[in-house]
Parts: C-alpha cells; sequence; structure tokens
C-alpha cells in the first residue's frame, strides 16, 4: 500500500486466481475512489449521486412538489437525492424508478424491475405516473461489446428511446438529463432535442471520473407537444 500524490493510502490488488486483469483495474479503481468512499460514509447507494447533486446544485432542476422518472435507477443513488429533494418521502413530490436490477427500497420510491426496452415498458411507466413528469432523468449505460465505434451506437441509441419517452411524458418547460459518451455519433439526437427544448448542453460533473468519456446532455425547458 502506497501513498499516491494527494497522500491518501492507494490500494493495489493483487492478480491471482480467476480474477481477470480488467476486473483488478475495476476493484482497485472502486478502492481507491474518494466518491465510493464518500458515498459509503453519507449512506448513498452509489458514487452516481455526487454527479446528480452537483448537476442540481448547478442547474436547480429538482424542486419540491415535482414529479421525476429515473430510468436505469438501479442501486438507486439518483433516486435517493431525487426523493430528498421534491419531498417524496412527505408526499410532495413523486419519483417513479425502473432498472433491469432489483433495486432496495426508497422512501417516496415507485419502483418496478422493467426492461425499458420492453414494448410494454413505456405504457407501465405511464400508469404509474398517473399524469405527467417534471423531470426525465436517465443514467443507463448499455452493455458493452468492446468495440468502440458499436458502443458508441449503443449507448446513443439507448439515450435516443429515453429522450422519445421523455417528449411523450414531459410537461411544457420540462426537463431531460441524460448519460453520453463523448463521440460524433449523437448529432441526430442533439438535432431532436434542439426542437424539443429551449436549451441543450454537454455537463460534466466532477464526479465523473475525469479519464472516462462518460458526460451527461441536459436539456431544458420543454416546449410540449
Amino acid at each position: 500500500m502506497a501513498k499516491d500524490t494527494t497522500g491518501r493510502l492507494h490500494v493495489t490488488v493483487r492478480t491471482g486466481g480467476k480474477r481477470k486483469h480488467s476486473s483488478k483495474l475495476w476493484l482497485e479503481r472502486q478502492l481507491n475512489d474518494p466518491y465510493v468512499a464518500k458515498a459509503k460514509r453519507e449512506g448513498f447507494r452509489s458514487r452516481a449521486a455526487y454527479k446528480l447533486i452537483e448537476i442540481d446544485d448547478k442547474y436547480h432542476l429538482l424542486r419540491p412538489g415535482q414529479t421525476v422518472v429515473d430510468l436505469g435507477a438501479a442501486p438507486g443513488g439518483w433516486s435517493q437525492i431525487a426523493a430528498k429533494r421534491v419531498g417524496a418521502a412527505e408526499g410532495k413530490g413523486k419519483v417513479v424508478a425502473i432498472d433491469l436490477l432489483e433495486m432496495g427500497e426508497i422512501p417516496g420510491v415507485s419502483f418496478a424491475q422493467l426492461d425499458f426496452h420492453a414494448d410494454d415498458a413505456p405504457e407501465k411507466l405511464r400508469a404509474m405516473l398517473g399524469g405527467g413528469a417534471d423531470i426525465v432523468m436517465s443514467d443507463m449505460a448499455a452493455n458493452t461489446t468492446g468495440h468502440r465505434k458499436t458502443d458508441q451506437l449503443r449507448i446513443v441509441g439507448l439515450v435516443e428511446i429515453a429522450a422519445a419517452f421523455a417528449a411523450e411524458v414531459l410537461k411544457p418547460g420540462g426537463a431531460f438529463l441524460a448519460k453520453v459518451f463523448q463521440s460524433g455519433a449523437d448529432a441526430e439526437l442533439l438535432a431532436q432535442l434542439k426542437r424539443d427544448f429551449a436549451s441543450v448542453k454537454h455537463v460534466k460533473p466532477a464526479a465523473s471520473r475525469q479519464d472516462s468519456s462518460e458526460r451527461y446532455v441536459l436539456a431544458t425547458g420543454f416546449r410540449g407537444g
């Protein structure tokens, strides 16, 4: 165990047994990630909570009484922040969340284990909503193949589906926030968002790993259908 440039102890994971090199690197990164440690200390389900905190502190998306849709919610970091900031646990706002994976209960969050690609998923989500939404947010990521171009197209495809759903359920003035990756593959998506929303921008919170091409597209001021 050695200290890094900030003076923190750096944990090195040994390879051995059935652990692949990629698994070793992931585990090492998790053990040395200050946001992972902070999330554990502060009771958040994932380090992703800090990405939403930072984005919301800057752009003021989440307000008491709002209805929020969280796509790809598990393990629940974003849902925790959204529920707290819209007052869902006190019955002021509402958070509806889905994911392919199971997610433990969060006060004020209605969760369904659903595949967003399934034909009946949008209908089930609308039934859970029982009306329009103020914000649709997505931290979904497509399964990767290792082929960069294919993976970029899959990710953009996923965001396009989420954006189409947002256009169906958002109230006028609503917002859409989704994870994308830096690439030239999202020109069509951005053009569509610019037609539907007053403002479209890319944001990269400090909690996003700096060596990652991950960023978020934030569209605000939904023009209404």
